[in-house]
């Protein structure tokens, strides 16, 4: 058995000899030639590798990110200072002990001593990914290997968008791509913090193992979108929190709303009244413009661009007042009615008479009771005349029983005499006294 340092020495020698006679080269090999390694018979390796089951040679694989740092280790159990040596994909020698004939300053000693050789790999790239093989000198000698993964991050993650202005209610299509990756990246989308569902996913093989990756979304915009960031995430196992993000301007028409800034109770007579229009819209109105719906403005009421202002409260100024707001995107308006109670006044009225113009329920309200009003008062008119032709249908003509027989009669009182009626009346009434 190859146990002392000497023997193992003779021994790398007789295989560099091999190596060399076997391809005719004619080169002679020695412990400090040149980086030039020569392939052994194939089964002079199988025979390494066969005899791996009864090793005490241990090691494990590698998965480093390009440009960073790997570290092989080559592990001895239960060593008999038996030779170690590493090799790399190409079946070159890179360390034997502690000597690197290779001419790669790359690799470099970590540490060595007789149950470990460790070597690190810097700046590692696609080109060093594969399998290194640790390799045992004893008899039969031993091998294992260790593979080193290359993981490379996408160099570059741009969104792309057709234009950089919408109006609410178009929809948006976004491609995100993550160009150069291994493996491939997985590209999630978010609208805030919000993770949207439906991205259409492509992915391209290029050169060197290498993927590009392209995802596609489509999105309706709101007006809450304006501003808001949608992001493009990548997962890899190479990189953390890589993202970009693309804001919409989003244009959308005013939102008018109508507030009462005094009085916060009833509108009575002889009070003030003042009310404020409040127009939301991207591009901001110009200007707002107040109108009485169906009617002018009073003569008093003054108005100041969002404001309207009455000193004096009367019941002629009953109605619903409306503001109105527009921009290139659209227009809106936002509606008050305003009912004016009575001077004395305490009571609070059922229904607030504020109201928006899109939603109107209180004119919603007044329609249902109108409807209904309308419906009874048909129904009462219909059930009127039914009973009206009933009674007209049944109406008879009626004899009394004393007019029985006056046809016959020759004057008045004749028939009177003779009236079958009078006659029994008189025989009824007859009373005897004994």
């Amino acid at each position: 058995m190859a146990s002392q340092p000497g023997a193992a020495l003779s021994l790398f020698l007789l295989i560099s000899g091999l190596r060399a006679g076997l391809l005719q080269q004619g080169r002679s090999s020695s412990l400090h030639g040149s980086s030039e390694n020569f392939p052994l018979p194939d089964s002079f390796y199988e025979q390494l590798q066969s005899s791996g089951e009864r090793q005490n040679l241990e090691t494990e694989n590698v998965t480093v990110v390009e440009g960073e740092v790997a570290t092989i280790s080559c592990r001895v159990k239960n060593n008999d200072d038996s030779v170690i040596q590493l090799l790399n994909p190409n079946r070159q020698t890179i360390y034997f002990r502690d000597f690197r004939p290779l001419k790669d300053s790359r690799f470099q000693l970590v540490n060595f001593s007789s149950s470990e050789l460790r070597v690190s790999l810097t700046n590692v790239s696609i080109h060093d990914e594969g399998r290194y093989f640790c390799q045992l000198y004893t008899d039969p000698p031993q091998e294992a290997y260790t593979t080193i993964t290359v993981l490379i991050p996408p160099n570059n993650l741009v969104i792309d968008v057709q234009k950089d202005t919408y109006v609410e209610g178009e929809e948006v299509e976004m491609n995100c791509t993550a160009m150069a990756s291994k493996p491939a990246a997985v590209i999630r989308w978010l609208k805030g913090n919000q993770e949207l569902e439906g991205g259409k996913t492509e992915v391209e093989a290029v050169d060197n193992k290498m993927f590009r990756v392209r995802s596609q979304i489509s999105v309706t915009v709101l007006r809450e979108d304006d501003e808001v960031p949608f992001v493009c995430l990548v997962d890899h196992p190479a990189v953390k929190d890589l993202e970009t993000r693309q804001y919409i301007d989003v244009q959308y028409k005013p939102k008018v709303e109508v507030s009462v800034v005094y009085p916060q109770g009833l509108t009575r007579e002889g009070e003030p009244l003042e009310l404020f229009c409040r127009a939301v819209g991207k591009p901001r109105p110009e200007k707002v413009t107040w109108v009485r719906v169906d009617d002018e403005l009073p003569d008093h009421v003054l108005i100041e661009d969002e404001k309207l202002y009455i000193s004096s409260l009367n019941k002629t100024d009953n109605g619903t007042y409306r503001c109105e707001a527009s921009n290139s995107v659209g227009s809106s308006t936002g509606d008050y009615t305003l009912y004016v109670y009575d001077a004395s006044a305490t009571t609070e009225p059922a229904v607030h008479d504020t109201r928006a113009a899109e939603e109107g329920p209180l004119g919603v309200d007044h329609a249902v009771i109108g409807g209904v009003v309308a419906v009874v008062v048909f129904a009462m008119l219909c059930l009127l005349i039914i009973l009206g032709r009933y009674f007209a249908r049944h109406k008879g003509t009626y004899f009394t029983h004393e007019a029985k027989g006056a046809d016959d009669a020759a004057d008045a009182d004749t028939a009177i005499i003779n009236a079958e009626g009078g006659q029994n009346s008189c025989e009824e009434k007859k009373e005897y006294f004994i």
